[in-house]
Order: structure tokens, then C-alpha cells, then sequence
């Protein structure tokens, strides 16, 4: 505990170190795109979601056990386990799933138009009004979403590639309901705790997922599919999260979803640079859509009266 102290009071004295984690992370995440690719040469994507989360799980509730956190009350279990289902089975499957015929860079930029749907929930459950700045980045940012799935359309893309695209965004969506789901019935609960429970039991499901459909498919456990696993289990899934629980203790929501806007631009680097895919008009205009529509409908915050 003295270890977390001291990090702690290194993000809170140094602006650099914040900056410099934050950076850090959204590069592992942004790199994490590719494996997740990469991982399709070896087992389905579902297999490859069982292992990635029950890695990940694991780690976070060795980092739970060692904070003596302990088990979270039990009234709180229905709740865990609907974030769990959310935030990481359906996410991660249709996500996984639509890796399959969908680039990893045009991938990421899709599952992060997640703030776009976040603020159309949080209005109608959390009461959240909609600001003209907010309108207007969301106008922004459906308009990006159409212009990458658009063009894919009119130049008579592969069917497979537009369900790819379509289950992706269904995980943005899936994943923004999450956000105003633990607003609504966890938010009180440690962060890391239910960052864990909830991980375990979306995980559960999606193990339950991969016995059905996946059951008796290739597998190849090499060297590659390994590192794969371990990488996006213990440090994107598990130890970037758990850090990313210490930064948004210290920095304000807005900051945080601005940060994560570095993920698609990184995923997009990596894409390019590793697994060779190109940027076409389409993607390259929609994705800078999809990123001005939430800088302009988050940076607004700013001058909001404080609730």
C-alpha cells in the first residue's frame, strides 16, 4: 500500500508523470488493435476474448486481494454482473467478431465513437441536458460514422466488411450504456472493485460464449498467440486500467475523455505501421470527424455551470 501512495503522490505533485502515464497507456491500447488482429491467425475470436479476460481477471483480483478490498456485498452482485455483460462480454465479442473482416485502425476509431453515445443516454437516464455544443459534436460525429460506413457502401464494399463495421459500433453502443449503468448503480463502489468483479463476470460470459460457438475450432497456443494473450490481458486489460483508476482520482472526466482520444490515433499508427493497412478518404475524413464531434461536445463542459 505504501507503493500505491507513493505513485499517487507522484501523479499528484508531477504534471509530467500524469501526462507521461496517460501517454504510455493510450499507446499500449492503441498497440493492443493490432494484437487482437494478429490473434485471428491462431483461434477465434472468442477463444482469444476467453483467454485475454481470464488473464486479465485473474490480475485484477490478485491486485483487488493484495489492496484487502475484499468481496463486494452482495446486493451489489446483480449490478456487477449487468456492467460485466455490458462493458466486457458484448463489447468484446461483436468487437473480436467484427475484427474479422474489419481493419484493426478503422476498428478502434469505431469503438471509440463511444462518448457519442454516452451523451445521448446520460441525457435521457442520467438527466443530463444537451447542450448546443454537445448537439453539435454529436451531429459531427454521426456524420464521421457515416462517412467511414458510407463510402464503404457506395464503393460496393464486401457485405462482411459492413456487418463488421455495424457489430463494432453495436459494441460502442453496448459500451456507452455500461458508462450510464455504473453511473446509476455503482458509482459508489471502489473503482478498481468493480473494474475487477465486473471483468470476471463479463468474462464468464464470455467463456460461456466460446463453448457454444467456438467449441472444438482450431487453436494454435504459439509463442506469438501467447505473448498476445498475456500482453493485451495483463497489461492493456488489467495494469492499464488499474493505473488509469489512480489518474481519474486526480484529473477531471473531460481530461480523461479527451486523453482516450489518442487510443484511434495510435491504433490507426500501429495499423499502418505493423500490420500494413491503408487509410483511405473515407476513413481518414470520418476519423477526423468522429474526433473533432467529441472534442467540441466534451471541451464545452469546461464553461458549463457546475451541477
Amino acid at each position: 500500500m505504501n507503493k500505491d501512495k507513493t505513485f499517487l503522490s507522484l501523479l499528484t505533485k508531477h504534471k509530467w508523470a500524469v501526462w507521461l502515464t496517460i501517454l504510455l497507456i493510450t499507446i499500449i491500447w492503441g498497440y493492443a488493435w493490432v494484437l487482437m488482429k494478429l490473434s485471428l491467425n491462431y483461434m477465434g475470436p472468442f477463444t482469444f476474448s476467453a483467454f485475454r479476460f481470464a488473464v486479465g481477471s485473474l490480475t485484477l483480483l490478485l491486485i483487488v486481494w493484495i489492496s484487502k478490498m475484499g468481496v463486494p456485498p452482495r446486493a451489489m452482485w446483480k449490478h456487477l454482473i449487468i456492467l460485466g455483460v455490458l462493458q466486457t462480454s458484448v463489447v468484446f465479442l461483436l468487437v473480436m467478431y467484427g475484427l474479422r473482416f474489419v481493419d484493426a485502425g478503422k476498428s478502434s476509431v469505431l469503438l471509440y465513437s463511444m462518448p457519442l453515445w454516452s451523451s445521448l443516454f446520460a441525457a435521457k437516464y442520467l438527466g443530463e441536458k444537451i447542450t448546443p455544443a454537445k448537439l453539435t459534436g454529436l451531429l459531427i460525429g454521426m456524420l464521421g460514422l457515416l462517412t467511414i460506413l458510407g463510402w464503404d457502401i457506395w464503393i460496393g464494399q464486401n457485405v462482411n466488411v459492413i456487418i463488421g463495421e455495424s457489430l463494432i459500433i453495436l459494441a460502442a453502443i453496448s459500451w456507452g450504456i455500461a458508462n450510464v449503468y455504473y453511473r446509476l448503480k455503482l458509482q459508489d463502489m471502489p473503482k478498481l472493485q468493480s473494474s475487477a468483479y465486473q471483468m470476471l463476470f463479463g468474462t464468464i460470459g464470455i467463456i460461456v460464449a466460446t463453448l457454444f460457438i467456438e467449441w472444438g475450432q482450431p487453436l494454435s497456443l504459439h509463442v506469438n498467440s501467447i505473448y498476445y494473450i498475456l500482453f493485451t490481458g495483463v497489461f492493456a486489460s488489467a495494469l492499464c486500467f488499474t493505473v488509469w483508476f489512480y489518474i481519474l482520482s486526480i484529473i477531471d472526466m473531460v481530461t480523461a475523455t479527451l486523453a482516450t482520444l489518442l487510443v484511434p490515433i495510435f491504433g490507426l499508427l500501429f495499423s499502418r505501421l505493423i500490420l500494413g493497412e491503408t487509410f483511405t478518404l473515407g476513413i481518414t475524413m470520418g476519423s477526423t470527424l468522429i474526433i473533432i464531434g467529441i472534442i467540441v461536445a466534451q471541451v464545452k463542459k469546461r464553461n458549463s455551470p457546475r451541477r
